[in-house]
C-alpha cells in the first residue's frame, strides 16, 4: 500500500510484513520522526518549538505528529484551557522507544562523533554515572552482539514481502530445536 507524509514522497507500507524491525520502521524510519520523539522524551512538547527546534516545515510536522496520535505514540494533553492549547506528551508506548533511541545515540556518538566529542551525554539519575547505552540478555546481562546471537523463528514468523529470503534462513535455523 502506498502513503503520502506531509508531501513527502509516497512510499510502501510495511506495516504487514513478517518482520517487527521492518513494522516499527514503517512508523520510524524517517529521520524526522525520530527527532520528534527525542525531542518530546527530553521535554520540547509544543508545536511551534517542535518545529523551530527541528527545523521542520508546519506541514512536515503535523503529519508525523498526527501520525505518532493516531498510532498511540504521543498523546496531545491541553496545558491552556482559554485559548485552547495542547502540547504532546509520550505515552507508554511511546517511553518505551526511549532506549531505542539512546541506543541509536551511541552509535551515532562513536561513528559521527564532532572531533570534539558527543554532542550530549545521558546521566544515570540513580547512580549518578555519565552512562553509554548497551543492549544486554535480559537473563545473563552479557552484551547482545552479531556475534553472540542467532535469529530463530518466532511464532508470528512468516514468509512473504519484507521476509523472502530472511523467513527461510530463519526458519531453517529453527528445525531441530
Amino acid at each position: 500500500m502506498r502513503r503520502r507524509y506531509g508531501g513527502a514522497v509516497a512510499r510502501t507500507s510495511l506495516s504487514s510484513a513478517a518482520c517487527s524491525i521492518a513494522r516499527a520502521t514503517d512508523l520510524f524510519g524517517d529521520a524526522w520522526t525520530a527527532l520528534i520523539m527525542r525531542d518530546v522524551l527530553v521535554g520540547i512538547r509544543r508545536f511551534d518549538e517542535l518545529a523551530e527546534d527541528i527545523g521542520l516545515s508546519r506541514k512536515v510536522l503535523a503529519a508525523r505528529l498526527a501520525r505518532l496520535v493516531e498510532e498511540g505514540v504521543l498523546a496531545r494533553e491541553r496545558y491552556q484551557p482559554s485559548p485552547p492549547r495542547e502540547e504532546y506528551v509520550a505515552t507508554e508506548k511511546g517511553r518505551e522507544l526511549y532506549p531505542v533511541l539512546l541506543t541509536l545515540m551511541a552509535w551515532g556518538d562513536k561513528w559521527y562523533a564532532d572531533p570534539a566529542g558527543p554532542p550530549a551525554r545521558i546521566r544515570h539519575d540513580v547512580c549518578g554515572h555519565i552512562a553509554t547505552p548497551v543492549v544486554t540478555c535480559d537473563a545473563c546481562r552479557d552484551p547482545l552482539t552479531v556475534a553472540a546471537t542467532t535469529q530463530l523463528p518466532g511464532p508470528g514468523g512468516r514468509i512473504g514481502p519484507g521476509t523472502l529470503l530472511l523467513g527461510p534462513l530463519i526458519a531453517a535455523r529453527g528445525q531441530g530445536t
